[in-house]
């Protein structure tokens, strides 16, 4: 005999529910309206010791599709895919492959090696590495007694 356990949340508290919808809603909500509505790739910031580094989902892409610039202290990754008009002889019944637009603008700080900025696109997905900057060392001075 095996015993099936259902999960329906009929069980959950006013509160339990509450936490639920109020916790989960807005990051989804976000999401879907970052992705569709407003067309910007998920994005993934990485801190490491000596880097940071921004990876960025946009598969259909190639990499020759992508700007990335940095003016002042703003790094800026736009990509306009570049289609091609084709003549078919089909009927197209539906068509649900688009290809958009986007624009992503970043603040870097003074920490950045802005000069050693990397980028490099595969499987989808464009990877940029930031180094840091080396942090100064305080000057050692000796001061004469008079």
């Amino acid at each position: 005999m095996t015993l099936v356990k259902v999960n329906n949340n009929l069980g959950k508290t006013f509160d339990g529910m509450m936490k639920d919808i109020f916790n989960e809603f807005p990051t989804n909500l976000s999401k879907s309206f970052r992705e569709d509505v407003l067309n910007f790739p998920p994005v993934n910031i990485i801190e490491r010791t000596d880097s940071f580094s921004v990876e960025m989902a946009a598969p259909g892409f190639e990499k020759t599709d992508f700007t990335v610039k940095l003016e002042g202290n703003i790094l800026t990754i736009s990509s306009k895919k570049r289609e091609e008009v084709k003549e078919e002889t089909g009927k197209l019944l539906r068509r649900e492959f688009t290809y958009r637009a986007f624009k992503r603008s970043f603040t870097i700080d003074e920490k950045i090696d802005a000069e050693n900025i990397a980028a490099k696109y595969e499987n989808g997905v464009l990877k940029l590495e930031l180094p840091k900057k080396e942090p100064a060392k305080a000057a050692v001075k000796d001061i004469s007694i008079l």
